[in-house]
């Protein structure tokens, strides 16, 4: 019997040809910025392995895991990944910038 794993993703993703604005006017650079939100997968997933997230409504993409790590204060594991794609197209940019369900959270 498989047992699900909540982990919390932690995902980078490339630079968008027209990025969002930040307060003053200037384009948000997501080097700088990372996307979090916890999930639920079937096994713990290793370093090379290919995550399918969602963004809502309806946007699937792809993420590759480039490190994994127990966090104690979280008391999970925390899934670094990079979006699989070259580049992110702008309509799951904004999804993903829009979802409630995952987090912007600067690296600064």
């Amino acid at each position: 019997m498989s047992k699900s794993v909540q982990v919390e993703i932690n995902l980078r993703i490339p630079a968008v040809k027209e990025p969002q604005k930040n307060e003053a006017g200037f384009p948000m650079n997501n080097a700088d910025i990372r996307f979090v939100k916890v999930v639920q997968v079937d096994a713990l997933p290793k370093v090379d392995d290919e995550l399918s997230l969602a963004a809502r409504p309806d946007h699937l993409f792809s993420a590759t895991v480039v490190r994994v790590d127990w966090s104690d204060d979280k008391n999970m594991f925390t899934v670094a990944c990079k979006y699989s794609d070259r580049a992110i197209p702008r309509p799951q940019y904004l999804a993903l910038t829009s979802d409630t369900e995952w987090t912007i959270r600067p690296l600064i």
